[in-house]
């Protein structure tokens, strides 16, 4: 009999009407993109792992969360907070860190209408 392996699964994210947009946010958000391939790409910082997807679904993102852990919550949100996103990218929201019973974290809305909570290691 064979045993089952478990694997480690990256959320899927959608991008949004665009894409290419959407791709730029997350490289300047401080994500590695490491591949890209018919529209999808991998993107990852630390232990924090994700693939983007070229997807449009209002209604789906905005029902989505994603929560992923970065290495240190402060330095991720200095560096986040300096390039003021915001300016940039219209409809990006940021919320600086806040204490929550499970924990420290940040939240954000992407341009795909996605809300993210990014948190550091316990």
């Amino acid at each position: 009999m064979n045993a089952l392996e478990v694997l480690s699964l990256a959320p899927f994210v959608p991008s949004g009407e665009d894409y290419a947009a959407s791709r730029k946010f997350f490289a300047d958000l401080g994500f590695d993109e490491t591949w890209e391939n018919s529209g999808c790409a991998g993107f990852e910082c630390g232990a924090a792992r994700f693939i983007l997807q070229n997807f449009v679904n209002k209604e789906f993102a905005a029902n989505f969360m994603v929560s992923i852990v970065v290495p240190d919550l402060d330095s991720w949100w200095a560096a986040v907070n300096e390039k003021k996103l915001e300016a940039v990218y219209v409809g990006v929201r940021f919320a600086p860190p806040k204490n929550f019973p499970w924990g420290r974290e940040v939240h954000f809305i992407d341009l795909a209408g996605v809300c993210w909570h990014v948190r550091q290691p316990e």
